[in-house]
Parts: C-alpha cells; sequence; structure tokens
C-alpha cells in the first residue's frame, strides 16, 4: 500500500496500513451508527448495568474508550501480538451493548 507519491503513501505520517485500518474501522463505525439511527430511530436512552442512561452512540463511545484502554494494558503487560486484547475488546463490546 505504500508508493512513491501513491494515494496510499502513508509514510509522510509515519503510518502503517495497520494504523489506517484501524482509522478507517472508528470512522467506519460511526457511520454505521448513523445509517443505523437513520433506518430505525431508537435513540430513547435505556439504563444498563452501569447505572447510567445511554443510547447506542453512547455505548459505541464506551465501546472505543474502553477498548483503547483494554490495547494500551495488553501493550503493558503483555506485549505483542495483540489477538487477545482484541479478544478481551470484542468482549468489552458484547457487554457494553447488550448489558451497557
Amino acid at each position: 500500500m505504500t508508493g512513491a507519491g501513491g494515494i496510499f503513501d502513508l509514510a509522510w505520517m509515519a503510518w502503517t496500513w495497520q494504523t489506517a485500518l484501524f482509522f478507517i474501522f472508528i470512522f467506519g463505525s460511526i457511520a454505521a451508527m448513523g445509517v443505523w439511527e437513520y433506518y430505525v430511530p431508537g435513540g430513547s436512552p435505556r439504563r444498563g448495568i452501569f447505572g447510567l442512561d445511554t443510547t447506542r452512540g453512547d455505548r459505541l463511545f464506551m465501546t472505543l474508550l474502553g477498548s483503547c484502554f483494554i490495547f494500551l494494558a495488553w501493550l503493558a503487560f503483555y506485549g505483542e501480538p495483540l489477538w487477545g486484547g482484541l479478544a478481551i475488546s470484542l468482549c468489552w463490546a458484547f457487554v457494553v451493548f447488550r448489558w451497557g
């Protein structure tokens, strides 16, 4: 994906393709939530296990923020590879969206 002056040349920001894929995932998640909310409005808050009234967007934010801390903790204690952190983050996302 890196080329001399190509559209996917991310070297000017010292990005790797994994970093670009991460940000594409974040923006894609936000776009998917917007489309979901447009076609199936469900903005009424619900009270979950956190004791807060949360909407879908709140739960997405809590999932992304929590996943960030999970990956940082994984890097601090175990280093690479990050498959364990990914598994924990996916479990965290399931818990937040199901019961959060």
